[in-house]
């Protein structure tokens, strides 16, 4: 997977998403590469300025993992890609007997 056309494609499925990408740099300690949050209502995607490429492929795929993307289009090594980062559904409670 080339990594700088999976940045971009990233990029614009995360426009499609409503979600802001915003690179900069994070200081302090224990803060990371970056990551998905919510400020004032919107979802934003922060990632250190000094990330190589495939750290901001890795950031923003675990980032929309979170989302439904079932109707947007992703190259298919992408989407696998993405997928991977997808959380678990939490397991189904167990059925009562009668």
């Amino acid at each position: 997977m080339d990594m700088s056309s999976a940045l971009t494609e990233l990029e614009a499925l995360a426009g499609k998403l409503d979600v802001q990408v915003v690179y900069d740099h994070l200081t302090g300690d224990g803060m990371g590469t970056g990551g998905l949050c919510k400020v004032k209502g919107k979802w934003r995607v922060i990632i250190e300025r000094r990330c190589s490429p495939s750290e901001r492929v890795s950031i923003l795929a675990q980032a929309l993992s979170r989302f439904d993307l079932e109707n947007h289009f992703l190259s298919p090594s992408l989407r696998e890609y993405v997928e991977r980062y997808r959380p678990a559904a939490p397991p189904a409670p167990p059925a009562e007997e009668t």
